[in-house]
């Protein structure tokens, strides 16, 4: 099967190419091929991409996360097209458990959690019982999960629902588009597939404060079809 990667990235220069070196790493050359959507970025980050074997760089001038990764899944044609951030890291055997999954029929999407490669001791003990205690028992009740980060779905079933929504700027557009999937089919959400992710965000914001706002913008969508906070800031340190 044709496995397209799609980095969205703004303003990434300090992690975009240790992300490159992983994905291509550790993909085996299994990917079609590896587009970074440089989403109006005004530092090195294209630069830097396009230095890497197999890379090819689309230019998106409107910022916004659903901008870019509409952007990404325009520019491929492959039969399934995986997402990740340009500060996360895929590790060994991803692409096994893609492979894997993809080959029942009535799968139209596959997610997972992350690790933390630069979080403390309580950052990872936290976002742990997180993401093994709370995230899959929520799966299971809803149905249906999907993190930004971390996820690949079927081009044919993306289409079919009209792509990403590009009225969300930031938060929940990840939930908004599992819940439209899974019209489509079966949403799998697996513990052990997961990518390695910085936590600036987590220390920019504090736990509580992080923790809540994406629980919040997960259940929105979820009851009401749209996100609980309509802006966000950008982490880059």
């Amino acid at each position: 099967m044709d496995i397209s990667l799609v980095i969205c990235a703004h303003n990434e220069e300090k992690y975009i190419g240790a992300c490159l070196d992983a994905a291509i790493q550790n993909s085996r050359g299994r990917f079609k091929e590896i587009i970074v959507v440089d989403n109006a970025s005004t530092d090195k980050t294209a630069e830097i991409a396009r230095t890497k074997s197999g890379v090819r760089v689309v230019r998106e001038e409107k910022k916004g996360l659903t901008f870019a990764r509409q952007a990404g899944l325009e520019a491929t044609n492959s039969e399934l097209v995986a997402y990740t951030d340009a500060d996360t890291l895929l590790p060994v055997g991803w692409m096994d458990i893609v492979e894997g999954v993809f080959e029942s029929p009535s799968v139209v999407s596959l997610s997972g959690p992350a690790r933390y490669f630069d979080g403390s001791f309580i950052e990872d003990a936290v976002m742990g019982f997180f993401w093994r205690g709370i995230a899959p028992l929520t799966y299971r009740a809803v149905g249906y999960m999907v993190y930004g980060a971390n996820f690949v779905a079927k081009r044919s079933a993306l289409l079919a629902i009209g792509g990403f929504d590009r009225s969300i700027e930031f938060y929940g557009e990840d939930t908004d588009i599992a819940r439209r999937l899974a019209t489509q089919g079966k949403s799998i959400f697996r513990a052990d597939f997961f990518i390695y992710t910085s936590a600036r965000r987590l220390q920019h914001e504090g736990l509580i404060r992080a923790n809540t706002t994406y629980a919040m913008n997960y259940l929105w969508p979820v009851l009401f079809k749209r996100p609980y906070h309509s802006t966000h800031r950008d982490i880059r340190t």
